[in-house]
C-alpha cells in the first residue's frame, strides 16, 4: 500500500472543485468515535449540529453527500433523514461497492468523490476515488492514504470545515 502525497492547502482546494460527491463514515468523521450505552443497552452517538449545519448547505450548493458505516444503529438513519440525505447506508461490509453503486446511479466517476473515513475500513474506498479525506484524530494508516487531513478531529466540525470549503467553491 503506497503513501499517497498530501496536497497544499491551495492544491486541495483545486482538488475539491472536481468533487461533484462528498462521502462520509460515521464513528469518528460525524460523531467523535465516541459510544454510550443506556442501562437496557440501546447504543447513542451524538453528533453535531454545525457538520449538519454545513450538510445541508453544501447540498443546497448543489453537493451530492452520502453516508456509508459500517454501524448498523438506527441513529445514523435517522440522522441522514432529517438532513434530507438519499443515500443513506448502514451495516456495510463492503464500502466501495456501494459507493460505486451510488456513482452508478448518479452518473459520477469515482475520481470526482471526496470521501471522509478515519479508519482502517475505510482506506478500500480512499485508494480508489480522487479525493480522500480524514480527520486529525483519525488512525496514521488512514492519514496516509488521504491527499488531506482537516484541521478538525471528528465530530468537532472537521465535515463543516470540508462542506464549507466546498460551498465556496461552487458558488
Amino acid at each position: 500500500m503506497s503513501e499517497r502525497t498530501k496536497l497544499s492547502y491551495d492544491a486541495f482546494k483545486e482538488q475539491l472543485k472536481t468533487v461533484k460527491l462528498l462521502s462520509l463514515d460515521v464513528d469518528g468523521i460525524l460523531t467523535d468515535g465516541g459510544l454510550y450505552y443506556t442501562e437496557t443497552g440501546d447504543e447513542l452517538r451524538k453528533f453535531n449540529v454545525k457538520d449538519g449545519m454545513g450538510m445541508k448547505n453544501a447540498r443546497a450548493a448543489g453537493v451530492e453527500l452520502c453516508i456509508i458505516s459500517a454501524s448498523t444503529t438506527n441513529a445514523i438513519q435517522e440522522r441522514g433523514k432529517r438532513l434530507g440525505l438519499t443515500h443513506v447506508y448502514t451495516g456495510a461490509k463492503n464500502k466501495i461497492e456501494i459507493l460505486q453503486k451510488i456513482c452508478d446511479e448518479l452518473k459520477i466517476s469515482l475520481e470526482n468523490v471526496a470521501h471522509m473515513g478515519d479508519d482502517l475500513n475505510d482506506i478500500s474506498i480512499m485508494e480508489k476515488i480522487g479525493t480522500p479525506i480524514t480527520v486529525g484524530d483519525a488512525m496514521e494508516e488512514v492519514k496516509r492514504n488521504t491527499v488531506y487531513i482537516t484541521q478538525k478531529n471528528g465530530g468537532q466540525g472537521a465535515v463543516r470545515e470540508i462542506c464549507d470549503l466546498l460551498i465556496m467553491l461552487n458558488s
